[in-house]
């Protein structure tokens, strides 16, 4: 046991049962311009003026770059097209775009865009003048839901460290007023729904905006809360997240409310561990140790009479568990309902590959059917 382990919350605790097996290279974040399946990958689209922080945002919630780091990235002056394949669930596409991007100029270049596009972010400056940004982004989503109706739109209120409660609270208050007048003038509101998140890169909330951004892009989602929601209830749990622990992303939760701490202490739980286990290594210390260890777990008791309890779902995946200390004493009963739900887990994952397959296989057919006709 290690002692005298203390979160950024200022919450102590002990850290005891650590057996890891999570690989130091989580998956597979690679940065292209170009990709030969553009299309087989739902695409997040980072828009915004520059210097607004779209960068900075995906080093540090998918490159594993410090925030500090990320004060001496030059500005963006092309699509940067970012591949994010860390689990069977995290597959997508980042296309981070110059601050300058004319969306007016060419309807083909915006069609091939945004035709497979699952979510757009737009990111704003909170510490900046809104005025021209607030056109942009207006003009940016009219554009794309003219294409893909589908599009999930979100806007990013960035750089809010700097500001006071009171000052996120008029800023978001303000960008919100303003996106719905222009959406009114164009006879749009209630048709094109905008979420608005507060979002900093110096804190947890970068991560916590993107989980639920990446959810949306799920279709297995309501699956994954009733699977966590049975859990808890049967364990006599307080929460739990399905957590990528790549970008610390949590891809699904109980259907309770988050509480942005909570997320934070499970955040920092999975830093601890990697920490601890690049210090005393794995139980095999092998090229091919990275491999997945069916007995991952951590226990983190805290000093506030709650426990934290992480067990590894698959090599990517860890299943984090918010519990009191006193409902902790039928280790078989837990022990035993995760193993159903990892069962769960594995079978959601088989469908979902199998849909995708025969998508895939339907939209060749299709392909060579047009094909023969001409």
């Amino acid at each position: 046991m290690a002692e005298g382990y203390k979160s950024e919350l200022g919450i102590s605790g002990d850290f005891e049962n650590i057996s890891y097996s999570f690989p130091n290279d989580l998956g597979t974040i690679s940065q292209e311009n170009t990709f030969n399946n553009d299309i087989n990958r739902p695409r997040i689209l980072l828009v915004g003026f520059r210097r607004a922080g779209k960068s900075s945002i995906q080093k540090v919630a998918f490159h594993k770059m410090s925030a500090n780091e990320t004060l001496y990235l030059e500005s963006t002056n092309k699509i940067i097209k970012s591949d994010i394949s860390t689990s069977s669930f995290m597959q997508f596409q980042i296309w981070d775009f110059p601050g300058d991007f004319d969306w007016t100029q060419d309807q083909t270049t915006n069609e091939s865009i945004f035709k497979h596009t699952g979510a757009l972010i737009y990111v704003i400056d909170a510490q900046d003048e809104f005025g021209d940004t607030m056109s942009k982004l207006h003009t940016t989503v009219t554009k794309a839901f003219e294409i893909n109706p589908k599009i999930v739109f979100e806007v990013f209120i960035h750089k809010v460290d700097g500001l006071s409660d009171e000052q996120k609270m008029d800023a978001q208050r303000d960008i919100q007023q303003q996106a719905n007048e222009d959406l009114m003038e164009s006879k749009l509101d209630g048709i094109i729904n905008l979420s608005y998140h507060l979002t900093s890169i110096y804190d947890h909330s970068i991560f916590e905006a993107f989980s639920k951004v990446v959810q949306k892009l799920i279709p297995q989602l309501a699956t994954l809360e009733n699977l966590l929601d049975i859990l808890i209830s049967n364990s006599r749990m307080e929460k739990a997240y399905l957590v990528d622990v790549a970008s610390k992303i949590y891809i699904a939760s109980d259907t309770t409310y988050v509480d942005m701490q909570q997320y934070e202490l499970c955040s920092d739980m999975i830093d601890v561990i990697i920490d601890v286990s690049c210090i005393y290594g794995t139980k095999d210390d092998s090229k091919e140790s990275f491999t997945h260890d069916p007995e991952t777990q951590s226990v983190i008791r805290l000093n506030n009479g709650n426990v934290l309890y992480l067990k590894e779902v698959n090599k990517y995946l860890a299943l984090i568990c918010l519990l009191r200390e006193d409902k902790f004493d039928k280790h078989g009963l837990i022990d035993y309902n995760f193993q159903i739900f990892k069962k769960a887990i594995t079978e959601v994952f088989e469908v979902g590959k199998a849909d995708k397959f025969k998508g895939q296989k339907l939209k060749t057919q299709q392909t060579q059917t047009q094909g023969g006709k001409k």
